[in-house]
């Protein structure tokens, strides 16, 4: 039974709510233990068991800055550490407070994760009811007068700038879904797929955070498989892979390669992710050298990142594999998936809203850190503010599918909207909504916010 299952038995209700909503559809009833003097709702994505960072701006101060969301509001780091606000946190290195006043994550990022875990652990305390540091913010309604600010008055940024963006394909029952339809159910799987983590390096450039609409991409595609002079047009095949993002806090030197026991340590946190995909234009483009156009016209990641040590109490089993691994994949820890419950829906240009997918991001046959283990075991070097992509995740249900090639056997079979629309791939308009959460036994709520975006019309050839 997945978590999604095991924790909707405590309600069925607790979805995270799509639209830009923080919260659930409905408030689940659950008791939050850690309790806060600041007013969190208990459905909240963004409990203070959370603490995620990302860089906002507002129309009265436009410039860039790291913030972190805490129940329907967030804490302008700037002006928290700007004005005192980190004055207690004694093992912090105080030559690095300039981190908290930079454009991007990718600073406080590099300070690694035991610095990561003292601030958000600070952080949490001080909005505790029972804080430590009631001078900080609690009694302080000057500096919460100017830190905190409603999540509806920021406008949210990407969090990281992103060197290079690399995407896997380690969700093995979409790859089995996938090959089932152009190879048949006996030869699904390449005879790699098992033995290495499968990957394609992406277009950093066009990695968009949610809310950025795309427009439809043109290609070449054949018209008809059998003929092989393909037509230049705009893709009639857009598709959305439901996708989990991990940004990286380390790097490691060009020839030098990262131990898959050591991987875990070079982890910042993790998003929603979006890999768009153009399934005409990379059915004729794919081969010998996979994809290229079908992918790099955009890619949308949710703006929150959950840092690492937010998920340690979600870690699960992922996939079973039966092959005898290489000895630099082999971990010592074998729980190193997490349980996310992950949901997309589809909101179509007429305002209605259908679910297409419910799934748990522990569908993945590989792990992160057999990813990194593997990206670097050539002696490639990777960055901070690298960012690497889950591949489709899917379950082992249509319903859990995380594309719409695997929803409709590659368009064969029409997917019915709630408003009686169908598609069997997305038209312009068409909004896709991924949201994440998780709880812990004690009901605090661990969630990512969402990661949206809308096909726009394609723009007219020159």
């Amino acid at each position: 039974m997945d978590t999604w299952n095991d924790i909707s038995q405590l309600n069925p209700t607790l979805l995270c709510a799509t639209s830009g909503d923080t919260r659930f559809s409905s408030p689940p009833q659950l008791t939050a233990k850690m309790k806060s003097w600041h007013p969190i709702p208990t459905a909240s994505c963004f409990s203070l068991a959370n603490i995620p960072f990302g860089i906002i701006s507002t129309p009265k101060h436009p410039l860039h800055r790291p913030a972190v969301a805490i129940g329907e509001h967030v804490l302008d780091m700037s002006v928290f550490a700007g004005q005192g606000g980190l004055a207690n946190l004694g093992e912090f290195p105080k030559e690095k407070m300039g981190v908290f006043f930079e454009q991007t994550l990718n600073s406080f990022a590099s300070l690694g994760r035991p610095v990561h875990r003292l601030v958000r652990n600070y952080i949490r305390d001080v909005f505790r009811e029972d804080t430590s540091y009631p001078e900080v913010l609690k009694t302080n309604d000057a500096l919460k007068q100017a830190a905190l600010i409603p999540l509806s008055e920021v406008q949210m940024h990407l969090p990281l700038a992103i060197g290079d963006y690399t995407d896997f394909f380690a969700g093995r029952n979409h790859a089995h879904n996938v090959g089932t339809l152009f190879r048949g159910a006996a030869n699904s799987l390449q005879p790699n797929y098992n033995h290495i983590p499968v990957a394609y390096n992406g277009r950093s450039s066009s990695v968009v955070v949610s809310g950025t609409p795309l427009h439809r991409p043109w290609g070449q595609a054949l018209l008809v498989p059998t003929n092989h002079v393909p037509t230049f047009r705009p893709s009639a095949k857009l598709d959305f892979e439901l996708e989990m993002g991990m940004f990286l806090c380390r790097s490691n030197a060009l020839g030098q390669h990262i131990p898959v026991d050591e991987a875990g340590d070079y982890i910042f946190g993790f998003v929603l992710l979006n890999d768009w995909s153009a399934r005409d234009i990379q059915l004729w483009e794919y081969v010998p050298l996979g994809p290229f156009n079908a992918k790099n016209f955009g890619t949308s990641i949710s703006p929150w990142v959950v840092l690492a040590d937010a998920l340690e109490p979600f870690r699960s089993h992922g996939l079973p594999n039966e092959v005898d691994l290489q000895s630099y994949l082999r971990e010592t820890k074998k729980e190193n998936v997490f349980d996310i419950n992950l949901e997309l829906s589809i909101r179509t240009a007429k305002g209605a809203s259908t679910t297409m997918t419910r799934t748990s991001s522990k569908y993945l046959l590989w792990s992160w850190p057999q990813m990194i283990a593997h990206h670097t075991v050539s002696g490639c070097n990777l960055q901070v503010g690298d960012l690497l992509g889950s591949g489709t995740i899917s379950g082992f249900d249509s319903g859990t599918y995380g594309s719409m090639l695997e929803q409709t056997k590659g368009g064969k079979t029409p997917l019915l909207f709630e408003d009686g629309e169908e598609r069997t791939f997305l038209d312009d308009g068409d909004t896709v909504v991924i949201t994440g959460w998780t709880a812990t036994t004690d009901g605090d709520v661990v969630g990512f916010g969402e990661c949206s975006g809308q096909i726009l019309a394609p723009l007219p050839q020159k």
